[in-house]
């Protein structure tokens, strides 16, 4: 696996497929066990605590803001927070910046408590590092691939580009899918530390691929915008029927895919079928 400063094209097909609640059925144990807790505890809420939690993880997992960046999720929790609850200072400037920034990493939130000395950017900071730690403390029986995938990726990989194209943490990204084997069908990974999910696939758009040769695997409503706004392929991996929808992709969506009967009128039948599956 390489970089993306590193990555060769070496086949006519992408396949970008993103980590968290795609691939590994890590997701909800994340944000259930680690983001929300962490959120908790470095802003003082724990008078709040259980509304807090329910109201986190329905913006990340159970409505169509499900798969966000961690950054964009915080700014609107706590945004709801500042509003309802109790004042979070600086709340505006981490909105702004959440909206706009270029890139929404640790790296960048750091750069811009450097340049700016407002403390709501350390905090963010210091919350997505604890978040890192928790989740690099998750009992590794709790982070497993969901049924299906790696056959799913070996199938993929045997005959288009292979990226990982996630939000998350490189670091737990990579530890994760090394652990599994998976990162043998892989071919480049890219994180939040590359930029957005449409930024990432705009970028392997670079390279030269036909863009009804690029397919994007995702659970989530921005996995689907991200693929949207670069005009490539969409296919759905449905909450609560990852395996069902890892073997459908093997067996049909892939040939079709490989094929080129795989727009049009297929393709937008997995878009419907996945916007159901949410609602």
């Amino acid at each position: 696996m390489k970089s993306l400063d590193e990555f060769v094209k070496k086949k006519r097909y992408l396949i970008c497929v993103d980590s968290d609640g795609c691939a590994m059925d890590t997701m909800d144990v994340k944000h259930i066990r680690c983001f929300g807790p962490c959120m908790v505890k470095e802003w003082g809420l724990e008078e709040w605590q259980d509304q807090v939690l329910k109201r986190w993880n329905e913006i990340n997992l159970y409505s169509m803001t499900r798969g966000i960046n961690r950054f964009l999720a915080l700014a609107q929790a706590l945004t709801e927070v500042d509003k309802n609850l109790k004042k979070i200072d600086g709340i505006e400037k981490l909105v702004q910046w959440s909206e706009t920034a270029d890139e929404l990493s640790n790296s960048s939130v750091k750069a811009a408590f450097e340049q700016s000395g407002e403390q709501i950017f350390l905090k963010a900071y210091d919350w997505s590092v604890a978040v890192n730690q928790a989740i690099g403390q998750l009992p590794e029986e709790l982070k497993l691939p969901f049924a299906g995938v790696k056959e799913g990726l070996a199938a993929a990989h045997q005959e288009a580009d292979v990226a990982i194209v996630s939000s998350a943490n490189l670091d737990a990204v990579l530890e994760e899918w090394n652990r599994h084997k998976l990162m043998d069908s892989v071919d480049v990974c890219l994180t939040q530390n590359v930029g957005s999910k449409a930024s990432c696939i705009g970028k392997m758009l670079g390279y030269g691929y036909e863009k009804n040769h690029v397919l994007m695997i995702g659970d989530a409503p921005g996995d689907l915008k991200a693929a949207q706004k670069n005009e490539v392929l969409y296919y759905p991996i449905l909450v609560k029927h990852e395996k069902e929808s890892w073997q459908r992709f093997v067996m049909e969506a892939l040939p079709k895919f490989l094929e080129g009967t795989y727009e049009g009128a297929y393709a937008e039948e997995q878009i419907q079928e996945f916007k159901e599956n949410l609602s």
